[in-house]
């Protein structure tokens, strides 16, 4: 079954139950740079390269030998992409944000009354977090204990990045929030012409850079959120900027993939897909790699943008790739998780769920981790391969 765009799967059935949190008052550490080892945020890093460098243990030699290592909390809806650090694996879905085993799945803690399309970020300790009841939570990565709860005005799809103890967030409230990330105290806001939808920032030499519904790609000053630059695409920006070696790569709704100039927000290059983008890039070694509502997945020179090949799922793809010392690895909403040949797009390995596949995967140490869109299903939820 295809859910076709992020506008309509805001109105998807969901547990709705009332955020009973309290504001908590002590201070914590702010956040610093996470392990390298890990993918602690939704895209790996905060500039959503989308690519695990560090990444050794799977290869297109060894990767179709993957087999499911665990299936953890069955039945449970998720559209937010799980992240993992230090051992843990962290997720949203509908009604409640979830600590698992990385290793077998176990629960370590849950939230209730919490309703993620956002995917969470892990820094120093804690985890930070977007509610489409429109609140930023800061939570203590060991306990699940709330430290702080910042309100927006309307939901929050987006996914935190933390940057030198900033969060940074998009709410369909319109605005980019810059908060301090020990107490969760605004530093300064910054509107945009419509919402945000999944599109997440991404931070990159003292600037970020955020998609907006209103058809436009912003750069802003991290310290103050001054406008630096804008680029005007032909619809609504759901996919999260990458930005790499000055450039900055981006989907947008009017199917076409863009390359803009970092510093000046100018276009080097523009490729058109069959059918809108919110798949959010990954770059890695030159090559930039996206999936589409038209059901490819491309991958193409980040220089010039030529196609260097595509491989065709059965249905569209929300899903955005994860890249790891040679693989690439990308859901698609035929219910299907694929590991292709970097190099060549040739299929190396894939695993049929049954189950819509929103997420994005995430590769840590050897193993693959993906969530699907189940609920009220007895299988699915959170998943993890392994040779």
């Amino acid at each position: 079954m295809r859910l076709r765009g992020w506008v309509g799967r805001a109105l998807l059935p969901a547990i709705v139950l009332l955020t009973a949190a309290t504001r908590a008052s002590a201070p914590i550490r702010a956040a610093g740079p996470a392990i390298a080892l890990d993918w602690p945020k939704f895209r790996h890093d905060v500039a959503n390269s989308g690519s695990n460098p560090y990444e050794r243990r799977l290869d297109p030699s060894n990767v179709s030998q993957l087999k499911l290592k665990w299936v953890g909390i069955a039945g449970v809806a998720f559209i937010a992409s799980p992240t993992v650090a230090d051992g843990v694996v962290y997720a949203g879905s509908g009604g409640y944000f979830w600590a698992l085993a990385a290793d077998t799945g176990s629960r370590i803690w849950l939230l209730p009354r919490s309703l993620n399309y956002s995917s969470p970020a892990v820094a120093e300790g804690v985890v930070y977090v977007g509610s489409v009841y429109g609140a930023v939570y800061a939570l203590d990565a060991a306990t699940g204990s709330i430290l702080w709860i910042f309100r927006t005005g309307d939901r929050i799809m987006s996914s935190p990045a933390v940057v030198n103890g900033v969060v940074y967030v998009n709410s369909d409230d319109h605005n980019v929030y810059a908060l301090d990330a020990s107490t969760g105290a605004k530093l300064w806001s910054f509107p945009t012409g419509g919402q945000f939808g999944p599109s997440s920032p991404a931070v990159a030499g003292g600037v970020v850079y955020v998609g907006s519904a209103d058809h436009n790609v912003y750069a802003l000053d991290t310290s103050t959120g001054t406008e630096l630059w804008r680029f005007p695409t032909g619809g609504a920006v759901y996919s999260s900027p990458a930005v790499v070696k000055g450039v900055l790569y981006v989907g947008s709704w009017d199917r076409n993939l863009y390359a803009l100039d970092a510093s000046t927000g100018s276009k080097l290059w523009s490729f058109p897909t069959g059918d809108a983008i919110t798949s959010s890039p990954a770059v890695a070694k030159g090559v930039v790699y996206i999936g589409s509502y038209d059901g490819e997945v491309y991958a193409l020179d980040a220089t010039t943008g030529t196609k260097r090949w595509s491989y065709t799922t059965g249905d569209g793809i929300s899903s955005s790739p994860a890249v790891a010392n040679g693989v690439v690895y990308i859901a698609s909403e035929d219910g299907t998780l694929f590991a292709l040949d970097a190099a060549t797009g040739s299929k190396l390995w894939s695993y049929f769920t049954g189950r819509n596949l929103l997420s994005s995967p995430a590769v840590v140490q050897g193993v693959v981790y993906v969530a699907s869109y189940s609920h009220g299903d007895p299988v699915g939820g959170v998943y993890a391969f392994s040779r």
